[in-house]
């Protein structure tokens, strides 16, 4: 591991420090990119105008006429955190707006697959809808679109993700990534995308008098839910998503909130007062997530929406029950692909440039979790694939991967199709998270395309591992009121968590746990204790490591300690 500290352009410093921010954090955002006050505000004024983003007055538009014709909408949703929260708030916002009848349909991620099919579309019809709304997926959905209008239903398409070749011919598209959409914020999720959408809605109402700015629902009750989506889904933090998210936790740290965030929150045993992004991202996503995997996302879906307290209990209850089966299940086959996966990597071999895995056994639900494990431990893009258990498709694997800096996976499954007609059944994805299934007797074919294909985009540069960190700590701010400051901000994708680094003295260590290591640190001549995460190999007397600033409490008061990420070709 190389650790590489970020520049700190000194004139963004001064102006932060100017306008009053707080030294040590005035350089870790000029490090991001931070360079003037207006930056750091996070008021909704400084959203970017939902009209900059194409097709939202048509979607708006759309909506108004069908819910004054009192017309059925139906949501489909996605099986993941985000398509969860979109759908919460598609269904929470239209109802807020005056929409006599909304419902709801999730694939199952087994039975249907990922997105609006043909067969979803006749689900949605039979339930009685006249429009067909996507959040979190569609774009890709050429045939399902085409299927919809043929049965009669209107087709509203609200994603994020990057569209094909053919776009589906939906009466409305909203998309920041589609063709001819010049919203700067690229990176919005779906549940961004969604609240987007309802916001054009509330201001086309209070144009035609259905409102006045008095008495127009309040929106931003949805940002919690909002700000759950976008964190889950790890999109890039740009300036726009940081704001989602920043005025999300404000609310969350108030207490305003659905009820079942608020039981999500009980259920991780997680501090509401203060709830960070670390919360949203590891704590409370999973858990939604878990339903999907394993089970059904309707079950995410109706704890996020109902405003009965108790049944939302009862639901985060159930999902935290999902979440610890799921880590079970995520342990042995992450324990099996890891044998797997170093296989490849013996003898006088050259290391593969990318990791391809399947086994039988293995668990279609946690794959993308078992992908990014590996791809943390090798440092290369990784497949990991499990058997399809959706009647009739018992040939077929399907494929979750996970990439490296500097491999878009998604662009590597394009030219993989071209280069291999017939091989990839279905894809799509993003630049470091993609899907796909394949029949089983060509994984073999799809290794030896895909490693072609990273040995061509791959260098020694990009194959170096290494770790961006903001240099030493200071003694002073070694503080537990520095740590908490910090951990109030919004961080996430794009927009990392502050991480130090320096040569330590490690003055004792020990094992806890069988498997981290706990210890004791000498830091400009004050002993700090540490806990490096999943290690359990001794350090050198000295050594330069990376670390989270972080607290502990003792006896009533709270500590610091350091968190160990990583260490300098340790």
């Amino acid at each position: 591991m190389k650790l590489i500290d970020r520049d700190i352009p000194p004139r963004a410093v001064w102006a932060l420090e100017q306008a009053g921010t707080h030294p040590l954090l005035a350089r870790l955002l000029a490090a991001r990119g931070i360079d003037n006050a207006q930056d750091l505000q996070d008021n909704l004024a400084l959203l970017i105008p939902p009209d900059q983003l194409k097709g939202t007055r048509e979607a708006a538009e759309l909506l108004a006429q069908a819910m004054q014709d009192g017309k059925r909408l139906c949501i489909v949703a996605d099986y993941d955190c985000d398509g969860a929260t979109a759908c919460a708030v598609g269904l929470r916002g239209l109802r807020m707006l005056g929409a006599p009848h909304v419902s709801y349909l999730v694939p199952d991620r087994v039975v249907d697959g990922y997105g609006l099919t043909p067969t979803i579309a006749e689900r949605v019809k039979q339930s009685g809808a006249d429009v067909l709304i996507t959040v979190d997926n569609g774009i890709a959905s050429v045939e399902g679109v085409d299927a919809a209008h043929q049965l009669g239903m209107q087709v509203l398409v609200t994603d994020h993700h990057l569209p094909g070749e053919q776009l589906p011919t939906a009466d409305v598209t909203v998309n920041p990534n589609q063709p001819g959409c010049s919203f700067p914020s690229k990176s919005m999720a779906g549940v961004g995308v969604m609240f987007y959408v309802l916001l054009a809605l509330r201001t086309l109402l209070r144009e035609r008098g259905v409102f006045d700015a008095r008495t127009q629902p309040r929106l931003d009750s949805l940002l919690p839910l909002v700000a759950l989506g976008t964190v889950a889904d790890v999109v890039r933090l740009d300036a726009n998503n940081r704001r989602l998210v920043a005025q999300g936790l404000k609310r969350i740290r108030a207490g305003h909130m659905p009820p079942g965030m608020s039981a999500l929150f009980q259920a991780a045993a997680r501090k509401v007062q203060q709830a960070s992004t670390f919360d949203l991202g590891f704590a409370l996503g999973p858990r939604i997530n878990a339903a999907g995997r394993l089970s059904d996302m309707r079950l995410g879906i109706e704890c996020l929406q109902t405003d009965d307290a108790a049944l939302a209990t009862q639901l985060a209850t159930q999902l935290d029950q999902i979440n610890r089966e799921r880590r079970v299940i995520e342990g042995d086959m992450r324990d099996m692909a890891l044998e797997i996966a170093q296989s490849l990597f013996e003898d006088d071999a050259p290391a593969p440039p990318a990791v391809c895995v399947f086994d039988p056994e293995f668990h279609e639900g946690v794959v993308g979790i078992v992908a990014s494990r590996l791809k943390e431990q090798f440092h290369r893009p990784v497949f990991v694939f499990a058997p399809s258990t959706a009647p009739g498709k018992e040939h077929e694997i399907k494929g979750s991967g996970r990439s490296i800096p500097g491999f878009h996976l998604r662009d590597a499954l394009d030219l993989l199709a071209k280069r291999a007609p017939g091989v990839l059944l279905r894809f799509g994805g993003h630049a470091m998270a993609a899907g796909c299934t394949i029949a089983e007797e060509h994984f073999e074919l799809f290794e030896h395309h895909l490693a072609q294909i990273a040995q061509e985009g791959l260098d020694a540069a990009t194959l170096q591992r290494r770790l961006d960190t903001d240099g030493p700590l200071p003694a002073e701010f070694r503080r537990a009121d520095v740590a908490q400051l910090l951990q109030a901000q919004v961080w996430g994708q794009g927009f990392a968590a502050p991480v130090f680094s320096e040569k330590l003295e490690v003055i004792s260590q020990r094992l806890v746990g069988e498997k981290h290591l706990s210890l004791k640190l000498r830091h400009h001549g004050q002993l700090v204790d540490g806990i490096w995460f999943g290690r359990s190999d001794p350090l050198p007397a000295q050594a330069r490591l990376a670390y989270r600033l972080d607290t502990d409490e003792w006896q009533g008061q709270q500590r610091v300690r350091f968190v160990i990420e990583a260490g300098q070709d340790l």
